[in-house]
């Protein structure tokens, strides 16, 4: 099995702390009258916001660790590191179209749903059907349930969003989520080649 290089682990590691920090600064940099509950992440990163240059140099970063990710992730399909690559750019892509202070905007919400869907997909995509010694991050079954798991996160999102009831917490749970699967993957590749490595024969 082709190993998973340090770099990509720095880079899955990088991912979910870049995102929880950035959004954590940027809230407190928002003032008192910030509500993390019920305002999404994107009103961070808007035009205008305290912490829009932090949130814009932060998104740059995770997009960067995606992209770092799909090209080290040897082991899994070439679908899915596509996939995960087009959610690393969707993420760089929206320092491009920044959300407005308040309403929406298309361009902003595109990009964001683009982004959204690729990191629900590539768990699915990027599964390991060889039936070979795959890494348990990349089992068929286990890929499944991540895709279909982020899925049900993207509804229940969108939902909140129709419906008002935090949709902050909503969205920061499931890009989270989002942010920790491909660290999940890349320690269990790296788990699998060391005990393949180490087991006798």
């Amino acid at each position: 099995m082709r190993r998973v290089p340090a770099w990509a682990l720095l880079a899955a590691v990088c991912a979910p702390v870049l995102l929880v920090g950035a959004w954590s600064v940027a809230g407190v940099l928002q003032g008192p009258g910030y509500d993390p509950a019920t305002t999404t992440i994107s009103v961070l990163a808007a035009h205008g916001a305290p912490g829009y240059w932090l949130m814009t140099v932060a998104l740059l970063a995770l997009g960067t660790c995606y992209m770092a990710i799909a090209a080290g992730l040897r082991p899994a399909a070439g679908a899915g590191r596509a996939a995960l690559a087009g959610g690393g750019a969707s993420a760089m892509g929206l320092t491009l179209v920044p959300a407005p202070l308040k309403g929406g905007d298309l361009g902003h919400g595109t990009v964001a749903t683009t982004g959204f869907v690729l990191l629900a997909l590539w768990p699915v995509l990027a599964a390991d059907r060889s039936g070979v010694r795959v890494p348990w991050g990349l089992r068929p079954r286990v890929c499944a349930g991540a895709t279909a798991a982020m899925a049900a996160g993207a509804v229940l999102l969108l939902g909140s969003l129709l419906g008002g009831w935090a949709p902050g917490v909503t969205e920061r749970a499931l890009t989270f989520a989002q942010a920790l699967w491909p660290l999940l993957v890349v320690l269990s590749c790296r788990w699998s080649a060391w005990t393949t490595a180490e087991s006798p024969g």
